[in-house]
């Protein structure tokens, strides 16, 4: 189930995004390859992507001759036919990220500290994101929608419960203020989900159709990913591992807020994640207590994911130092017997394979991919 925010529905039927996302996946793809991926009549096929060339989605490139038969056309997307924009809020920057329609980066930005009002934040987004659609030459009117990505769960009446230092975007249904504000369709998501759209689409998720995306942050969250679709829950809060550990024990979760608690107890100045991000030191004292105090959790955290969704890999992202990531996936435990000498098989633990922000890349993902690209029948 989407959390989506906005009733924006794809002017495509189903065979054609079905269509349009092989040719995506798989661009630049032979005309006559597309029925060995869709289960459709080659009659069909020709029919669907002469009418996606009309809606000026994709284009014909050279044509290439097979044997004996009839010299077939290259097919891409026609990246310039629509943008999207992905904006991931944490608390202490927002990456915004600009897509094409073919769902490759065409710039993304970083702002750091910026104004803990959401009004504040909100004008200084809508300025970045003008002056990099100015600089890239893309029409304001091609931005299709806009994909929010913020720390947090979703409560009652469609607002986000968000860690404290972003308390001015908690408890209100955002969804209205934002579409008014950007005059667009906004789709509204918790950064680790899109975060593990972002690793689907640029990461991971390559090699992966089933993972589980840990994002390390100011808190502790997961996204999940079952056969290559997201997967949000009833609520929305699908990975919301807060809920999976008794209150009492906060401060043992792997949430970066608290590692940066123990690194200044032991006089280490840390001014933020992004600074803990950039200037992490192992040798740093402190480091070693938090790490012992949440390997328990993260333990729990990895066995019960390993056992629930049996993924092909478990992705440690979010804002988490690379080095720090390595020193966590190395101190991971499996648990469980082996019957006869014989246990499961394991999912693979590695860092994010993305090489862009994955929370606002996958955020920037979720307007084409409900307007273009989702393949679930209307």
């Amino acid at each position: 189930m989407s959390t989506s925010k906005s009733s924006t529905q794809s002017r495509l039927g189903f065979s054609e995004r079905w269509v349009l996302d092989v040719i995506r996946q798989h661009e630049p793809i032979v005309r006559s390859d597309l029925t060995k991926h869709v289960d459709l009549a080659q009659q069909s096929v020709h029919r669907l992507v002469e009418g996606l060339a009309q809606e000026g989605l994709v284009r014909s490139g050279e044509t290439v001759r097979r044997g004996r038969g009839q010299p077939s056309a290259m097919l891409e997307i026609r990246r310039e036919a629509a943008y999207s924009a992905g904006i991931s809020v944490n608390t202490d920057s927002i990456t915004i990220c600009l897509v094409d329609l073919a769902c490759h980066t065409v710039e993304q930005v970083v702002l750091r500290q910026p104004s803990l009002n959401r009004r504040t934040a909100l004008v200084e987004i809508r300025e970045t994101l003008d002056r990099m659609a100015r600089r890239n030459h893309v029409p304001p009117e091609k931005i299709i929608g806009i994909g929010f990505a913020i720390s947090g769960f979703f409560v009652p009446g469609g607002g986000i419960n968000a860690p404290e230092p972003m308390r001015d975007w908690s408890l209100v249904d955002l969804a209205p203020e934002l579409t008014a504000f950007f005059s667009r369709p906004v789709w509204i998501e918790n950064n680790a989900t899109t975060g593990a759209i972002g690793e689907k689409m640029r990461g991971a998720g390559l090699w992966a159709k089933t993972f589980v995306y840990i994002s390390f942050n100011y808190g502790f969250g997961m996204g999940v990913v079952i056969d290559g679709r997201p997967y949000f829950g009833a609520h929305g809060n699908a990975g919301e591992v807060r809920l999976s550990n008794p209150v009492e024990e906060g401060e043992s979760r792997p949430a970066l807020r608290y590692l940066i608690d123990e690194l200044r107890r032991q006089g280490v100045a840390v001014d933020s994640v992004n600074d803990l991000r950039d200037r992490f030191d192992p040798s740093w004292p402190g480091v070693e207590t938090w790490i012992e105090r949440v390997m328990p959790q993260l333990d729990r955290a990895v066995n019960a994911v390993a056992g629930l969704f049996d993924p092909e890999a478990i992705v440690f992202g979010g804002q988490i130092p690379p080095e720090l990531g390595r020193m966590l996936i190395e101190r991971v435990t499996f648990w469980g017997a082996h019957r006869y000498g014989v246990g499961s098989p394991l999912p693979k633990l590695v860092l994010s394979q993305a090489n862009v922000d994955p929370s606002a890349a996958g955020a920037a993902m979720l307007p084409l991919d409900a307007l273009f690209y989702r393949r679930e029948r209307d």
